[in-house]
C-alpha cells in the first residue's frame, strides 16, 4: 500500500455564516468521514491547522506574517491515508465534507525516501 495526503482547503469556518446546528452537523460529518476511513483501514493520521503561521521566503530568507490566500483559499489540514494506487486515494477524498462549502481536497502520493523508515 502506498500512502497519499489528503491536503484540505477552503475558506476558513470564520468566513462562512453558518448557524450553530449547520456547524455541528458539519462537524458530525467530518466525524462519519473519520470512521469511514478508520473502519476501511486506511486512515493514517490527520490534523487540522492552527490560524496563521509564518512565511519563509527568498533567496535571502524572510520571514513574513502569513499564510494569506489571494482567493481566501486557505489549507486547514490534512489526512495520511493508505491506498493502492491514487484512483483508490480519489474514491476515499470523494467523502471530504466540505464540498458544499466551497472546500476541496489536493490528492498527493507521499513520496518515499530510501532509508528513511
Amino acid at each position: 500500500m502506498k500512502e497519499f495526503m489528503f491536503i484540505f482547503k477552503g475558506p476558513t469556518y470564520e468566513d462562512l455564516t453558518l448557524s450553530a446546528e449547520e456547524a455541528q452537523a458539519n462537524m458530525h460529518k467530518w466525524i462519519n468521514w473519520v470512521q469511514q476511513l478508520k473502519t476501511d483501514g486506511v486512515y493514517v493520521e490527520g490534523r487540522p491547522l492552527m490560524k496563521g503561521g509564518k512565511v519563509i521566503a527568498g533567496k535571502t530568507p524572510v520571514v513574513t506574517d502569513g499564510p494569506f490566500a489571494e482567493s481566501k483559499e486557505l489549507v486547514g489540514g490534512y489526512f495520511i491515508i493508505k491506498a493502492m494506487d491514487i484512483d483508490e486515494a480519489l474514491a476515499h477524498a470523494k467523502g471530504f465534507p466540505d464540498f458544499a462549502l466551497q472546500g476541496s481536497v489536493e490528492v498527493r502520493e507521499v513520496q518515499v525516501i530510501p532509508g528513511s523508515m
